[in-house]
C-alpha cells in the first residue's frame, strides 16, 4: 500500500528547498528506526520525481523541487507503491571488480554496458549483474536503480562505487553531492588544446533541439567545472587526464566539444568518424578508431571516504584494451 507521511518545518529548516527537505527527513527517519524494514531512502533525484508528480506537496498544493519552505509550511508525503523488484531481472553477467566489502563494492564498468535499466532496456546492464552478485541489494536506494551512487555513459569505461546498505548509499551519495570525491578520467580527443593544463567553466544544460543531448548555456543551467592535463600530444590528436569538480550528464564529452576538441568517437558531440577518420594520420589509426567503435574516454581514479570506517579510499581502474589499441598506434606514428 502507498505509505503517507506529512512533515511540519521546524524553524531552522526555512529557506531549505523541498527536495532537500524531504531527503533530510526521510534520512534522520531512518538513522533512528529501529525496524530496518520499514526505513524509507530516496534519491534525490527521485524526490524530484515525486514533486514533480505531484505526490509531495506544500500546504496541500503542487509545488517544486527548488521552492523554499516557508514558517508554517506543512509538507506531505505519499510514496507510491514501489514497481516489484522481480521487473529486474538478476543475470549471471561477469564482473570485474576492484573492491569490495560488506557495505559498498566498486567496479571496472565495460564499455557497452548500461548501469541501469530504463525505457526499453531492461537486461543485460550494470544493476542486472549486481543483483545477481549481491544478495542485500534489493532495495538499496530506491526500486529501479538499487545500489546505483553515481552513473557513467554507456560507452564510457572505468570505476564506478554502488552501495550494498541505505546507510553507505546516503553517505556515497553526500559526497558526490558535495563534489568531495576524486575523479579522474582519461580520454583521446581530436585536436592538440593549445594550453598543457586548463580549466572549463562553462554552465550545461539540456539541448532544446535534441533532448537527448547537453549543451553548454551562457546563463541557466547547471555549474560545470572541468580540469584538463595533456599526458601525450599527437599528430592531430591528444592524450588527455581529466579532473571532474563537478559531475554533470555528459560533463566531459560537452566541455571538449565546447573548447573545440571533442572525444575521439564521440559521434554525438563532433568527434566522430567524419571527423577523428578523417584526421587519423594512418591506416592502422583508422583501423584501431573503427575497432574502438565509441567514445575515447575511460573513468580511470575514483576516490572517496569510506562510509564506515572513515578511510580515504581510491581506486584505478585499467582502461580497455580497444582504448589501448587506439592510443598504441597514434603513439607508433609519433615514433
Amino acid at each position: 500500500m502507498s505509505k503517507s507521511q506529512i512533515f511540519h518545518v521546524a524553524p531552522d529548516r526555512l529557506g531549505t528547498r523541498l527536495d532537500r527537505f524531504v531527503e533530510a527527513q526521510l534520512s534522520e527517519q531512518a538513522e533512528t528506526e529501529t525496524d530496518a524494514s520499514s526505513c524509507v531512502s530516496l534519491s534525490r533525484t527521485y524526490i524530484q520525481k515525486l514533486i514533480r508528480e505531484g505526490a509531495i506537496a506544500v500546504n496541500g498544493k503542487p509545488s517544486k523541487p527548488g521552492y523554499k519552505l516557508r514558517a508554517g509550511d506543512e509538507v506531505s508525503l505519499i510514496l507510491p507503491d514501489p514497481r516489484p523488484l522481480q521487473t529486474i531481472e538478476p543475470e549471471p553477467i561477469p564482473l570485474d571488480i576492484l573492491h569490495e566489502d560488506s557495505v559498498l563494492i566498486v567496479l571496472n564498468k565495460p564499455a557497452g554496458m548500461t548501469v541501469h535499466p530504463a525505457g526499453d532496456v531492461q537486461s543485460g546492464t550494470l544493476v542486472n549483474a549486481l543483483l545477481n552478485h549481491c544478495e542485500s541489494l534489493p532495495g538499496i536506494g530506491g526500486v529501479q536503480r538499487p545500489g546505483i551512487v553515481h552513473r557513467l555513459d554507456k560507452e564510457t569505461s572505468g570505476a564506478i562505487v554502488a552501495a550494498k546498505t541505505d546507510f553507505a548509499h546516503r553517505h556515497l551519495s553526500a559526497q558526490f553531492e558535495a563534489h568531495t570525491t576524486t575523479r579522474h578520467y582519461h580520454a583521446v580527443t581530436c585536436g592538440v588544446p593549445p594550453n598543457e593544463t586548463g580549466t572549463i567553466d562553462a554552465r550545461i544544460v539540456r539541448s532544446s533541439r535534441d533532448r537527448r543531448k547537453m549543451t553548454v548555456t551562457g546563463a541557466g543551467g547547471r555549474h560545470a567545472v572541468t580540469h584538463y592535463h595533456i599526458l601525450e600530444r599527437y599528430d592531430r590528436f591528444s592524450f588527455l587526464k581529466l579532473t571532474l569538480e563537478t559531475g554533470r550528464i555528459h560533463q566531459i564529452r560537452v566541455h571538449l566539444s565546447h573548447i573545440g576538441h571533442p572525444v575521439a568517437g564521440d559521434h554525438v558531440y563532433g568527434g566522430g568518424y567524419d571527423r577523428a577518420v578523417h584526421d587519423a594520420p594512418s591506416p592502422a589509426v583508422k583501423e584501431a578508431l573503427a575497432a574502438l567503435n565509441r567514445q575515447a574516454l575511460h573513468a580511470h581514479t575514483l576516490g572517496f571516504v569510506h562510509p564506515e570506517t572513515e578511510e580515504q579510499l581510491t581506486f584505478s581502474a585499467p582502461m580497455p584494451d580497444d582504448m589501448w589499441w587506439f592510443v598504441e598506434e597514434l603513439r607508433s606514428v609519433e615514433g
